[in-house]
């Protein structure tokens, strides 16, 4: 069936639907469907498929022209984000073109110049937007327009274009109206120690003094804990570590025993292409607690109560292959069989695998809401801002009280992207930690050892997924991208043992990064707990 959530107001602007083919219960289909049988049939005539945004018009009209963009293969190989993101952008400017009396078809470069205006710097407008969001509502505008003028359905873009030299040399053909203020990336980057204070106060409840809160719930601590250090510990995104499946959890140990190796499916990373991950045996132990702990016990409670008994889309999971293309052969409600390899499943199509357990059915999605049904990855971003609000209102001094700054903030502060982003801060330190200090290799031996194995910086790069060492070093290791790292680890204050990347040793290191460059939290001296 056709499942629409609208955003807006009809009477106002464009809203947006989003077609789902998930079924209802028996009653609800009946009532939403009386007239509508062949609905079904009908969206695949036209090739609508599920996950297809669709457009309604203030006049409650669907633009055929802009349909067949929201479902060409230019579209749809976006990412699902991506897709929200621009879809929401271009009703925007379909707004600000109705309110004229314009189709959006109709737009001159004018136009563009007024909506730019408008968005950035009107007075009269009083949510003005920076430069990079501006890019991106212009990314989105690109692609639309581009389409078009490609299959000549208007006679031009009203973005106009300019050239320009890439960083490699290459003539590269952007928007005239690109933002030149904007900023690459708003991310902070936490040290290990930094984090792990976010993660005591933020997500488990922990007083500034390090001691468990009195009243503190924390019914889910064990989960978001478990989580926040997965992202932290791999570097994976948030869709790629929000969607594993439970038999996607790392057992395969490496040489030494302190690190599993993991395969990230390719239909869940931007790329999309798979890619190897590598994650310490004492956050495996975490999810290992958590899967025998809490998701279990949420698991027993949605049984008892039925809930999986209730959804109408389930796919069954029987077999699931082994080797080098792995495939997931499944049952559904209906009893029709069906298979998909493990590396093409969808973010949406993974949330629909269970397994027959030993008291019944149960979700193969390994992060559960207290329902025992799967938690979709967007809903991470609550439980983090969630964090973030419980560490200021623990570690940030109150006015009045000594060490009260008005423009400075001590309480660590994460996102699930910055996870990411210092994850790879702190394998690049690292790394060179480990080839100028413990290896104790001459230049060299050096020089050697990065011909055989590559150097620090490329070693972040694939285990980040970047086809671009630019985007490592511009964006994600930008407090560090010019930094002198041998220079600074020759004379770094370490304590410790001198034979080994010991914790102690490597604060200190970090502690001295993030003195010396912006961006990077740490943990302020007042915040530190006596040991």
């Amino acid at each position: 069936m056709l499942k629409a959530i609208g955003e807006g107001n009809a009477m106002v602007g464009w809203r947006v639907f989003w077609v789902s083919k998930r079924k209802a219960a028996d009653g609800v289909r009946t009532s939403l469907l009386a007239g509508w049988e062949g609905l079904a049939s009908s969206e695949e005539r036209v090739g609508i498929q599920e996950g297809d945004p669709i457009l309604l018009a203030p006049d409650y009209r669907v633009d055929e022209l802009l349909s067949l963009y929201l479902r060409s293969r230019r579209f749809r190989r976006y990412t699902t984000e991506t897709k929200r993101n621009y879809v929401t952008d271009i009703c925007l400017f379909l707004n600000f073109l109705w309110a004229r009396g314009y189709a959006w078809n109709q737009a001159l470069e004018g136009d563009l110049e007024d909506f730019e205006d408008w968005r950035r710097w009107s007075t009269d407008n009083p949510e003005r937007i920076g430069g990079a969001k501006w890019d991106r509502e212009l990314a989105a505008l690109t692609g639309l327009y581009s389409w078009a003028e490609g299959r000549e359905l208007i006679p031009r873009s009203p973005i106009a274009m300019k050239q320009v030299m890439g960083r490699n040399g290459d003539v590269l053909t952007v928007p005239a109206a690109k933002a030149k203020d904007a900023k690459k990336s708003d991310v902070r980057w936490l040290t290990p120690r930094a984090f792990r204070r976010w993660v005591d106060v933020g997500l488990r409840g922990h007083t500034a003094a390090g001691m468990p809160a009195d009243g503190w719930a924390g019914r889910l601590e064990d989960r978001n804990a478990a989580f926040a250090d997965l992202l932290y510990s791999t570097g994976m995104r948030l869709s790629e570590g929000g969607s594993l499946l439970t038999f996607e959890v790392p057992s395969i140990r490496l040489a030494g025993g302190r690190y599993c190796v993991g395969r990230i499916a390719a239909a869940v990373t931007r790329s999309k292409k798979p890619r190897t991950f590598y994650v310490a045996m004492n956050v495996l132990g975490g999810v290992e607690a958590y899967q025998q702990g809490l998701r279990s016990e949420v698991v027993r409670k949605a049984r008892a109560a039925g809930r999986y008994d209730a959804l109408s889309e389930m796919r069954l999971v029987t077999r699931v292959t082994s080797g080098a293309r792995r495939e997931v052969h499944w049952r559904d409600r209906d009893g029709v069989l069906g298979k998909e390899k493990l590396t093409a499943l969808t973010v949406e199509r993974r949330m629909t695998l269970y397994t027959e357990g030993p008291d019944g059915p149960e979700p193969l999605w390994l992060w559960l809401n207290e329902q025992g049904l799967p938690f979709a990855p967007s809903s991470w971003e609550g439980v983090f801002r969630t964090a973030n609000k419980r560490c200021r209102d623990v570690l940030e001094p109150q006015p009045g009280t000594p060490g009260f700054d008005p423009y400075r903030s001590t309480a660590p502060q994460a996102t699930p992207h910055s996870a990411r982003h210092s994850f790879a801060l702190r394998m690049l330190v690292i790394l060179h930690y480990l080839m100028d200090q413990r290896l104790g290799l001459t230049a060299e031996e050096r020089r050697d050892y990065r011909l055989l194995y590559g150097d620090p910086w490329r070693m972040v790069q694939d285990l980040l997924g970047h086809s671009s060492i630019e985007t490592t070093r511009q964006i994600y290791l930008a407090p560090v991208a010019d930094l002198q790292l041998r220079s600074l680890l020759e004379t770094a204050p370490l304590r410790g043992d001198a034979g080994g990347a010991a914790e102690g040793a490597m604060d200190d290191l970090f502690a001295r990064v993030a003195r010396e460059t912006e961006g990077i939290q740490d943990l302020d001296e007042r915040m530190q707990v006596a040991t």
